[in-house]
């Protein structure tokens, strides 16, 4: 565990930031994603790139065009020029006119959903001939996944549909080297979504305060009785689009393999697991509805000292030792050191990176050299798995930010420094977390947690 004493005591909650707007991103954020990834087509001698998106995996797409395809899919075809193309189904060619950057427009209705209209049908490779790719010699192709593995082909592996592949590869010259390149866009030591500016910040701060604010609503509203659709609908907020699937389960989960919430009740002594998400930001709890240690269960009467402290001093030791220029094997091993894997079996990436997904990418694995910028948008997302307990889990969202950075939040968007001010001081005077200068929370639950969800007025605390 982590050397400083952790009690559960008396704690105010954290404030919650009510009315906050969405921040839109500019124009000139939006020249300054096309540039970054120009910037790496020219440093890798790619001709062109093909981003493939559709509802779940748009995000690549999405950083150059503002939108998504919806229940389509679609693809931006981006040359080194700067030329632009996109390919449309039915009902989302409107939106090439409100794309974010100049494209020129092409429409394949197979992209759209089954037994729709087939008119002006085109074959694909007839469509790539148009935009020019049987001229190119060197083609990324970019869905969501970079492969990164042990096989050496892994820039081979695409995780485009077979008939988009199999239209390149029928349009292009014999010769033609594909590639996977989607870590232009989401590697972490050089992948142009990796990092933001201030206005992409406050963009996706308003998703990471609006999950915690539901969070903590639906832990306020955890009671013996309360179904898991009553938590569930407060973890939806403004209409917005959630990264996840809404989680707002009590008892045995998965029964006859669900996912969603019912109208199964809170008991009391039952584990009550919620998550949200929404773009820039996840907020999840496991908990016990419980007011105190004598409600656990018989077989979990240590759950505080064998679960919930170590877990929180995982999560506060995180806080307190990240900083920009850490290489992400670092912090992995920390954790490794405070919270060891072969007792507290967690095994996926104690870290990782978001933006419009919930994962975007991660640079905190073993051994990894990749440094950890200031810009980084980062989940704490340390997941332990004890036989014979119940889990325990406090994911929230923050930022790396430089002295430059800071500074230019502060300047551009003052209500947001604001807040991320009083979140910083909430860390450490209420939770005793001497909170990196490095990080800026984007949530307002960050570290906050609450073991027993019965007894709302205490939290752990570093002594």
């Amino acid at each position: 565990m982590y050397s400083k004493d952790i009690q559960l005591q008396a704690a105010e909650s954290p404030r919650k930031f009510m009315d906050v707007a969405p921040v839109l991103l500019s124009d000139a954020t939006m020249l300054e994603r096309k540039n970054k990834i120009l910037a790496g087509m020219r440093e890798e001698d790619f001709d062109a790139l093909i981003i493939y998106a559709d509802k779940e995996h748009g995000g690549n797409f999405e950083y150059l065009t503002g939108f998504i395809p919806r229940f389509e899919e679609g693809l931006l075809i981006l040359e080194q020029s700067g030329k632009a193309t996109v390919i449309l189904g039915n009902e989302n060619l409107k939106m090439a006119s409100h794309s974010r950057i100049p494209v020129t427009l092409k429409h394949c209705p197979h992209f759209s959903l089954p037994n729709q209209p087939m008119d002006n049908e085109k074959a694909l490779e007839e469509l790539f001939i148009e935009a020019g790719l049987n001229t190119k010699s060197r083609i990324g192709l970019v869905g969501w996944k970079m492969f990164t593995s042990a096989f050496a082909d892994n820039k081979k592996y695409f995780d485009l549909p077979y008939f988009i592949v199999d239209a390149i590869k029928n349009s292009t010259p014999t010769k033609v080297v594909l590639k996977n390149a989607a870590h232009l866009f989401i590697h972490g030591d050089k992948g142009a979504r990796s990092t933001n500016n201030e206005n992409e910040i406050a963009h996706y701060e308003y998703g990471a305060n609006l999950a915690s604010n539901c969070i903590l609503d639906a832990m306020n509203a955890v009671e013996p009785g309360v179904r898991e659709t009553d938590l569930g609908a407060l973890l939806a907020a403004e209409g917005q689009y959630q990264t996840v699937v809404t989680i707002a389960a009590t008892g045995q989960r998965f029964e006859k393999a669900n996912f969603y919430p019912t109208y199964k009740k809170v008991e009391r002594g039952n584990p009550v697991s919620m998550t949200t998400g929404f773009r820039g930001g996840l907020s999840s709890r496991t908990a016990f509805a419980v007011a105190d240690a004598d409600e656990l269960p018989e077989n979990q009467k240590d759950y505080l000292e064998r679960m919930a402290k170590p877990y929180f001093g995982a999560v506060a030791a995180w806080l307190e030792n990240i900083k920009i220029g850490m290489p992400g094997g670092e912090l992995y091993d920390l954790i490794e050191q405070v919270l060891p894997k072969d007792t507290y079996g967690w095994h996926l990436n104690p870290g990782h990176l978001s933006a419009e997904e919930e994962w975007m990418s991660s640079p905190v694995y073993h051994r990894s050299a990749e440094p950890l910028k200031s810009g980084m948008i980062m989940q704490i997302d340390i997941i332990p798995s004890v036989a014979g307990y119940t889990g325990v889990s406090a994911e929230e969202s923050v930022a790396l930010a430089d002295a430059a950075l800071q500074q230019k939040i502060a300047g551009t968007y003052p209500e947001l420094w604001q807040r991320i001010t009083a979140r910083r001081e909430y860390i450490r005077t209420v939770l005793n977390i001497r909170l990196s200068d490095d990080v800026i929370p984007l949530s307002n639950t960050v570290a906050y947690m609450r073991p027993f969800l019965l007894d709302k007025a205490k939290a752990l605390v570093c002594q």
